[in-house]
Parts: C-alpha cells; structure tokens; sequence
C-alpha cells in the first residue's frame, strides 16, 4: 500500500462547556468537528430551520395550493441522480398526501436527454398531448433558461427547485426555490435537491392548513424522511446541523422497519439489516443501487421501486437494480484497467503527470465516468475529468471530480472566461461537476484545465493526505466505543465519520478472497489481540508479521454466526519505520 500523510484533526483550544453527559470520546470528535453547544446536537424536527426563510417559497406555495385546489395536472421533472429519485418520489407522494390527484413525473434519459429541464423534453410532452398545467422541477433547473422558456411560451407554469449553484442567469420560472440562488438568506446551503423539495412540501401543508383545504386527517410528512435521508447521503452534501437533523430522521425510520417498501427492499438484496443501519449504508449500500439505473438505463425503474406500495413490487424492482449494479461494477472495472493504461502512456510516474488530468476512450459507458473520475482521482490525489462519447459522435461529455482545496465549477468557469465557447455547457459544486465540449477540442481543454489547476493549487496539496482523530486508548479500543459510534452519528461529509490511527503489532496476516488482507494486530501499548480487515489492497503486500503497523482504522461491529466482536476497518496501514 502506497505512503500517505497522516495528520491529526485540530481540537478547540477550549472545549466546549456541555449542557449534557457526554462520553470523553465524543466530547473530543465533537468538538473537533466544529460542535459548540448541545443545540447542535439537538435532531429533533424543530431544530429545522423555517422552510419561510427560502427564498421564493411563498410564490412557489401560492402555485401549488392553487394546483391542489383547482385539480390540475402537474408534472414533477426529476434527475437520474438518487438525488433526483428521491426528490420525485417526495414530490410525487407528498402533493399526492396534500390532496392532489392529478400528478405524474418524467425524468431525463441520461444518455438521450442530457441534464435538467432542456426544450426536447417540453417539445416531447407537447407531442405526446401531455403539457401540464404546472411543471415542477426537483433537484434540477437553476440553469434550465431555454426549457423554462419553452414551457412558459407554450402556457405552461414552472416551479424550480433545486440546490445547485446558480449561474449569472436566472430561468425566468414563475417561482425558484433554491438556498444557492441570489439572495437567499436560508441557514443551509448545504440542503440537497430532496431536502428543498420537502420543504417546500412543509410550506404547502401550512398554508392548506390555514385555508382550511387539508386532508383529514392531516398528512403525516414525516413518513417521506427516509427518503429524504437517503437522498441527502447518497448526494454528498455537507452534512451540516439541519441535514444531520434530516438524516437522523430518516435513519429511525428506517431502522423501526416505517421506511418505503423500496429502502427496505433494496437494503435486503444487499444483506442488510435494516433495524441496525447507519448513514454509511445509504451511502455506499442503497444509494449505489438507485443510482445504478440511471447509470445504465432509466433512472424510472429507480423511482418506481422507492414509489412501490407493496413489499412484493418492491423486491422485484430491487433484485433488477442491484443487477444493474453488478453490470455497473463489471464495466466500472474494465473502465478503470483502461484508464490505467492511459495513465501509464502519459507517464512513468505520478509525478510527471499533468496536476489536473483530463481522459478519454471513445469506448467508455457515459453512466460510468463519473464513478471512474472518483476513483482515479483517488489514485493519483489529482482532480479528474473522465470524458466519453456524447451521442451525436461529434461531442464528448466530461464528468469531474475534484481534491479538497479546489474548487471544480470554478476552474470550469476559468477555462471558460478564458477560452469562450470551447466548453459547450458545464455545471457543478465544489468537488464534483459536469461539462461537454467538441472532441476535437479535448487537447486544447486538457492543457487548459491543467494549467488552472497549476495556479490554483500548490505542490504540497498534490500530497495524499489521511486525515484522522489520533489514537484509541487501549480502554477505548473495545467493542462498546465501535456500538457508540454508530449510535452517535450521523456522519458523513463535512462531518465525517471519526478514523483512527494506531501503532500495532501484526500477529497475524493473510489474504482471504483473493484481494483483501485479513490481519490480527495487537496495539504497542498492550490489551487484547483484535480483528482487522483491508479490502482491496490487492495480493501482494508487505510482510507486516516482521515490522509492524501504523494503521488506519474505523472499529465496527462484526457478527459472525450469532456472535458480535470488536473488527477494525482498516482504510490504510503502513510498516513502522
């Protein structure tokens, strides 16, 4: 396993002056992630902040209570993202509980459409006879001016509400409810597509409340939060106070067995138990499958499952998206082989490669580059595009992964005020975006995005670095502290899950599964021999039996034909010097 730097998370100088009994160890990990006060712990529902404070809610309300009262037809145009899933199927179940009968959704191919609200989709809908009265965008539409333009010209009302970052032109909707637009003074920018969506569901049960036009009895949304969980994982926001509160929500749903047949279904074909999940399970178990479909095919097949009623509808649709995630895992593999003989044609080694890296191979799934640019961009340390061919023959889509420090929409942004209309449309976050370009320009763009990175970072931040909460005492390292972690999340980005770091003596190592090195380790400073496994390290590593360990771990809880221990999840190791 290659070297990496390893440093310590900072801790306030001062600890905070805690309102409750808190075990030292979260004392610490709390206060290192910037927790203050108790309020901040606090995941009750009316720790939320108010869904008024957003901007354009009162007018997208005012739409949408009109939809409910007169009955008209509304079309929820989702993602192919499980951003999107969720959001659709929150939209649609939600004005469904709210009163509204006449509700239906499309989302985008991936492959035909491209992102968002684009003038093909209108175009097809009128075709098809099917235009609403009002089009209602989740996770998706900030950037979408000529499909709002061509929906409103063909008398169609649009509502967008979205959480992407917003460009210097606004659609001209009738209303936007976005934290990211211009102007908004809501507390979370970090909340996802799903999370706005459900907002502005809160808003519309408050004010057919007070018109006295709500069902009886009075809808419970609380049910859509294991969705809004889901989606607020699977979509990597920063997992802020008011997301946290969301995911934590949504977690006690689901682990109660209240969660939509489709969660639990999809956390089945995966051989989890849903009354002991974590945050991590939505992340890289449930979310990986959702996403799958709309990778591979029709992200509809996904919004079906988590739409379904019954538990029967439910498994069917789970079993056929996690076999769209074993084919996505197959192709994801041939990808990456080929990528890293591209890389090894660029250069002997990681230093001589370009600091920002641009690849393509006109045989590369578009579903796939994204999770490809991921994974080379965690090879190398280096931000990634992975770029494969549009439909047309003539474009190529591009979709980016960056490092901690570099702003990724905003390079795209350079490039683009340097070079103007090379970049044919682009759009993002912080660490991840899309764009398209002509294939013919894939040369000029690869030096061009390179030498913005070279200027927006240095050297040193080109280092690998494993960032962790220091050591377990030999007290701390047991299997009570590993069931206390996981009660005390949820973590996840921006608030991420505590790793630690150790000296140990390596008992014991052996390879099991042909690519995952099983260890016993026993911790310099005494205690008890413990477990550990690293996955994927590959068959040949060194002897650690002779030097020992500096190891990277999370402690987790194992169980084994009825029995629970103490196992660590090793995310790195390394001989002592």
């Amino acid at each position: 396993m290659t070297s990496k730097k390893i440093v310590r998370r900072p801790r306030p100088e001062q600890a905070p002056a805690w309102g409750q009994s808190l075990p030292p160890i979260l004392q610490r990990l709390y206060a290192a992630r910037g927790v203050s006060s108790d309020e901040q712990l606090d995941y009750t529902l009316r720790s939320l902040a108010s869904p008024m404070s957003l901007k354009g809610m009162e007018r997208a309300i005012e739409l949408l209570a009109k939809a409910v009262e007169q009955q008209q037809r509304v079309v929820i145009l989702g993602d192919f993202d499980a951003d999107g899933a969720t959001s659709t199927a929150v939209a649609m179940l939600g004005l469904s509980m709210l009163g509204l009968r006449n509700v239906d959704f499309r989302v985008p191919s991936r492959f035909s459409d491209g992102y968002g609200l684009t003038p093909g989709i209108i175009e097809r809908l009128r075709d098809d006879g099917d235009l609403p009265d009002l089009l209602v965008t989740v996770d998706n539409g900030i950037s979408a001016i000529e499909g709002v333009r061509a929906a409103r010209d063909l008398g169609v009302k649009v509502v967008i509400t979205d959480h992407h970052l917003a460009g210097k032109e606004l659609p001209e909707a009738d209303a936007i409810v976005n934290p990211n637009q211009p102007g908004c003074e809501f507390l979370s920018k970090n909340a996802a597509g799903v999370g706005v969506m459900f907002y502005v569901l809160t808003g519309l049960r408050k004010r057919l409340r007070d018109s006295g036009r709500l069902p009886t009895p009075e809808p419970n949304l609380g049910k859509l939060l294991d969705l809004v969980a889901l989606g607020t994982v699977a979509d990597v926001v920063p997992l802020d106070h008011n997301n946290r509160i969301f995911v934590e929500q949504g977690i006690r749903r689901i682990r109660q067995g209240a969660a939509r047949p489709g969660i639990l279904a999809l956390l089945e074909v995966a051989g989890r138990d849903h009354s002991a999940i974590s945050s991590s399970d939505l992340g890289f178990v449930v979310g990986p499958r959702l996403n799958a479909a709309g990778r591979l095919d029709d992200m509809s097949v996904g919004i079906a499952c988590l739409l379904a009623d019954s538990e029967q509808e439910a498994q069917r649709l789970a079993r056929e998206l996690d076999t769209f995630n074993r084919e996505r895992r197959n192709i994801e593999r041939d990808m990456k082989a080929q990528a890293q003989e591209l890389l090894a044609s660029m250069s002997l080694d990681l230093e001589g490669l370009p600091w920002g890296l641009a690849l393509f191979d006109p045989d590369w799934h578009q579903g796939v580059i994204g999770i490809l640019a991921a994974r080379i961009r965690e090879q190398t340390h280096r931000p990634t595009i992975a770029f494969a061919s549009d439909d047309n023959g003539e474009d190529i889509k591009g979709s980016a992964r960056s490092i901690p420090g570099l702003h990724i929409r905003d390079v795209l942004a350079s490039v683009d005020a340097r070079h103007p209309g090379m970049i044919k449309k682009f759009g993002g976050h912080a660490m991840a975006a899309g764009m398209t370009l002509a294939r013919e320009d894939l040369e000029q763009f690869s030096r061009a995005f390179d030498e913005v990175v070279r200027e927006s970072l240095g050297a040193e931040d080109l280092e690998a670095t494993i960032v962790t909460d220091g050591p377990l005492s030999v007290d701390e390292l047991c299997l009570d502290t590993a069931l206390l972690l996981k009660r005390s999340g949820p973590w996840g980005q921006h608030f991420p899950e505590p790793v630690f770091d150790g000296e140990f003596h390596v008992v014991s190592q052996r390879i099991v599964g042909e690519n995952h090195l099983k260890v016993v380790l026993k911790s310099v400073e005494g205690g008890d021999l413990v477990d550990g496994i690293a996955f994927n390290t590959g068959p040949e590593v060194p002897d650690f039996t002779r030097t020992g360990a500096r190891v990277v771990y999370k402690p987790d809880a194992n169980t084994f034909r009825g029995r629970t221990t103490l196992q660590l999840l090793i995310d790195h190791l390394e001989p002592l010097a």
